[in-house]
C-alpha cells in the first residue's frame, strides 16, 4: 500500500512554522520581504549546480537555484536591504541531507561588507537556537585548511592537490582544476573535524570566488571575500562580499561556461537582464544564504533531512521506482549558497 504520510512528525513541523515566524520577525523593519519567480528564462552558469529545467507555453524556463539573481536586480532598481524566504530547486540533490526542492533564507545587506554580513548570521543563528546559542568559531579558510591537512591551500602546487584530492576519494583527479580539488579536500578532509557549534570560515582561495569581490590577504595571497557557516560540520549558510562589476560578471560567466563544456554539462544562457542590472548599477552590498531545512535539522537534533521535511522529493518519487541516490550523499563540490 502506498504511504501517504508525511515523514516529519508534527512537532517538527509545529518546529518549522515556528522557525518561519521568527525568521520574518527578525527581518520586520529593517529589510524587505521579496516574493521573486520560482520559475525564470534563465539558471546559473555555475558548472557545480544543475537546474532543473521546465518549459512554460514551449518555451524553455529554469526552477530557480536560487532567489539571487531576481534580488540584485531589485537592488539596482533601488529596493534597499532586502530578504527572500521560500523555495529553491537543484538537481541532483538528494541524500539524508539534500532534497531537490528546498527552503532558503537569502538576505542582502546595501554597504556592508562579507565580515559584518557574518555578525548577523551570528546574531540571527544564535536568537533562532535559543534557549541553547551554540558556542562560535571563526577561522581564515587557509589556516583551518592547513591545521588539518598540513597544506596550505594558498601556495601548494596543483599537482599537490590534485594528489591529495585522489588519495582522499580514491578517485583520479589528474585532470581537475584547482577549485574542484580544493572543494573535494574541504568536503571530505576538513568539514568532518570542524569544531561543534557554529563556526564561520572566511578567506576562500580567489579561485573559489563565484560571485565575491577578490582581494589580498595580510600575507599577500589573493583571496575571495567571502564566507561559510557551518553548524556541528553541516554547511547552512554561504555569503558574500557581492561582485558588482558587470565586466568581470561576464568573465566569470564565460568562465564557468567554459568549465561546464569541458565537464559534458548542459550549457547555460548568461542571464542578461543581470548582466544590465549591474550594467545600470549594483549598490555596494553583502548578501548570504542559509539553508533553512539544515538549520531546522541542528535545532531538532534531526540526522536526516526527511525527519523536517513533510513530503521529500524521494518519497514522492517512491512509486515509480528507486532514486538514483544509491541510499548516500552525493560528494558535495560546492557553490552557496547551500
Amino acid at each position: 500500500m502506498t504511504d501517504w504520510r508525511p515523514t516529519a512528525n508534527l512537532a517538527a513541523l509545529q518546529r518549522r512554522s515556528q522557525l518561519l515566524a521568527a525568521i520574518r520577525s527578525y527581518f520586520v523593519g529593517n529589510a524587505l520581504e521579496a516574493e521573486v519567480p520560482s520559475l525564470g528564462a534563465a539558471g546559473v552558469t555555475d558548472p557545480n549546480i544543475d537546474n532543473i529545467p521546465a518549459a512554460v507555453g514551449g518555451a524553455p524556463a529554469f526552477l530557480q537555484s536560487s532567489p539571487e539573481y531576481f534580488l540584485k536586480r531589485l537592488l539596482a532598481s533601488g529596493s534597499g536591504d532586502l530578504y527572500y524566504l521560500g523555495k529553491a530547486f537543484r538537481d541532483g540533490e538528494s541524500g539524508s541531507r539534500h532534497n531537490a526542492e528546498f527552503t532558503l533564507l537569502e538576505w542582502y545587506r546595501r554597504d556592508w561588507d562579507e565580515q559584518q554580513l557574518a555578525d548577523e548570521v551570528i546574531r540571527l543563528v544564535s536568537m533562532l537556537a535559543q534557549p541553547s546559542a551554540p558556542q562560535v568559531n571563526r577561522f581564515h579558510y587557509g589556516d583551518i585548511f592547513r591545521q588539518i591537512t598540513g597544506v596550505n591551500p594558498h601556495s601548494a602546487a596543483l599537482s599537490e592537490l590534485r594528489q591529495l584530492a585522489a588519495d582522499i576519494s580514491g578517485s583520479d583527479f589528474s585532470g581537475e582544476p584547482r577549485s574542484t580539488c580544493l572543494d573535494l579536500i574541504f568536503s571530505l578532509a576538513v568539514e568532518p573535524r570542524l569544531p561543534t557549534g557554529l563556526t564561520l570560515i572566511d578567506s576562500y582561495p580567489a579561485c573559489q570566488c563565484a560571485l565575491a569581490k577578490l582581494d589580498k590577504d595580510a600575507q599577500g595571497n589573493s583571496i575571495a571575500r567571502r564566507f561559510e557557516a557551518f553548524i556541528d560540520g553541516l554547511e547552512i549558510a554561504n555569503g558574500y562580499w557581492e561582485l558588482t562589476d558587470a565586466d568581470e560578471l561576464l568573465t566569470r560567466f564565460t568562465e564557468d561556461i567554459s568549465l561546464r563544456n569541458t565537464a559534458g554539462k548542459k550549457t547555460m544562457v548568461i542571464d542578461r537582464k543581470l548582466v544590465s542590472s549591474l550594467q545600470h548599477g549594483l549598490p555596494e552590498c553583502a548578501g548570504v544564504a542559509l539553508g533553512v531545512d539544515r538549520l531546522l535539522m541542528y535545532l531538532l537534533g534531526a540526522d536526516n533531512i526527511r525527519d523536517v521535511l513533510a513530503f521529500p522529493l524521494d518519497a514522492e518519487l517512491s512509486d515509480l521506482g528507486p532514486v538514483n541516490t544509491n541510499g548516500t550523499d552525493p560528494v558535495v563540490i560546492k557553490k552557496v549558497p547551500i
